[in-house]
């Protein structure tokens, strides 16, 4: 081999790298940009539906709510389907709620690849200040709810917070039975 037929085979590999770097580079940038649009539209999801919580429009709520919806917590054995879900805010709008702000609210968003979990979930974490009717009352509370969302449906979501807590800001005793 000559050293000019050395310089274009060198030339001509480094420009199929150069090349092949370019169409990674470019694959690897749409891939991100494609999952930034999936996050930044479950984001707007969640944060809508927050807007609805917060105004205690249980309408609008419904709309986000897929057909197949399951809430469950804030305990262990706490599971809600979105039929019994919309009838309970409902009455609560109606009837217990005064306002319910989520302040320090943030929301995360995060693909979970595989297992029983797979799919797109945003988190939101917040302090909540909730207020009731008829003076029973102001809570606070850290909460987290983590929402499953599909075709831009909340379709599962898993909320925490400390019941307990709750009670006693609005008054309610813990009395151990068996030291009565």
């Amino acid at each position: 081999m000559n050293m000019k037929s050395f310089l274009l085979l060198i030339l001509k590999t480094n420009k199929l790298k150069l090349l092949g770097s370019t169409l990674l580079l470019i694959l690897v940038l749409t891939s991100c940009s494609q999952d930034n649009k999936v996050e930044q539209k479950n984001l707007t999801v969640v944060q809508q539906y927050i807007d609805a919580v917060e105004s205690l429009d249980y309408r609008t709520m419904e709309s986000f709510l897929d057909e197949n919806y399951m809430g469950y917590g804030p305990s262990y054995g706490d599971s809600i389907n979105k039929t019994d879900a919309v009838a309970s805010w409902k009455k609560s709008a109606e009837t217990l709620y005064e306002s319910i702000k989520y302040n320090k609210s943030r929301n995360i968003a995060v693909t979970v690849p595989d297992g029983e979990n797979k799919g797109d979930w945003v988190s939101n974490w917040a302090e909540l200040n909730i207020t009731y009717k008829d003076n029973l009352g102001e809570v606070n509370l850290w909460a987290n709810t983590v929402y499953k969302i599909e075709n831009g449906k909340i379709v599962k979501t898993l909320t925490f917070y400390n019941e307990a807590d709750a009670l006693e800001q609005l008054g309610y005793v813990f009395i151990d039975v068996d030291n009565l």
